[in-house]
């Protein structure tokens, strides 16, 4: 059995070697995602709308977390490729340093290798605590789910010069102030490609075009399952496949070649 560090995550991004990221919420899709071969694992907070059926993200509570977290963990120790294992930080889970040291203490010891929260510049002082602490910590930038409201909906970040170059700036401090890996949502494909350029941590793109180190989908996303609209970043890859297993192999074969996302999944 090998189990995937960040350590070997930052040789990839080191060597030009594009990873594969989806969610997971439970043991048995774990064990599948991770067998297939992907890089990276994560306990979205997704799971509010594609397991609860939730409007948005924002109800998702810490418990619900921990407790799919730890199947998750279950899930990927059975396999031969332990994929990375990455944790959300719900909602008002990390308003404080104080408060996020305790919600990410309760992820780790659940499973997880990484936390990822959203946010920029005035996470700094909880991400430099966190990293004191032997934490690692995913940062997220863009369009951020948590903060739907205020952005006024699902909407595109990052296209007009000032809130790009803010998008640019954020990403800089929280790699300055600690942070090993970043997410970068629905923002145009120039300035994901400028932000992963410009830092020595992988970037993970999710309707940020091909040139981020990473891509991610939600797993329902690319399975074809998610009722309701769909996403112009998101590919069903169970169209070409006969089951799961070959839909996710096809997926992390598409991130790996470069294929995926093609010009169609991309903003400008």
């Amino acid at each position: 059995m090998s189990k995937t560090t960040l350590s070997h995550l930052m040789l990839m991004k080191h060597h030009k070697q594009k990873m594969a990221c989806l969610t997971a919420y439970d043991a048995s899709f774990a064990y599948q995602v991770s067998q297939a071969g992907t890089d990276i694992i994560l306990v979205g907070d997704s799971l509010g709308m594609v397991i609860q059926g939730l409007e948005t993200t924002v109800p998702v509570t810490l418990e619900q977390m921990v407790y799919h977290t730890k199947a998750v963990a279950r899930g990927i120790a059975k396999t031969e490729h332990q994929a990375f294992l990455m944790a959300d930080l719900p909602f008002m889970t990390y308003a404080t340093p104080e408060q996020c040291y305790q919600s990410s203490a309760q992820l780790m010891q659940a499973g997880a290798q990484m936390v990822k929260l959203e946010g920029g510049h005035w996470l700094i002082p909880t991400i430099k605590g966190l990293t004191e602490r032997g934490i690692s910590v995913c940062g997220h930038l863009g369009l951020t789910p948590q903060s739907v409201d205020i952005l006024g909906g699902y909407k595109v970040q990052g296209r007009d010069n000032e809130s790009a170059k803010q998008i640019l700036h954020d990403a800089k401090a929280l790699v300055e102030a600690g942070v090993k890996m970043l997410v970068l949502e629905c923002v145009p494909t120039p300035l994901a490609k400028q932000v992963a350029d410009s830092v020595a941590i992988p970037v993970i793109g999710i309707g940020a075009g091909p040139d981020t180190d990473a891509q991610v989908l939600v797993l329902t996303d690319m399975l074809g399952i998610t009722p309701g609209f769909k996403a112009k970043f998101v590919k069903d890859f169970m169209v070409d496949a006969n089951n799961i297993p070959e839909a996710l192999a096809a997926f992390v074969k598409a991130v790996k070649s470069g294929e995926f996302p093609a010009a169609e999944h991309c903003f400008s």
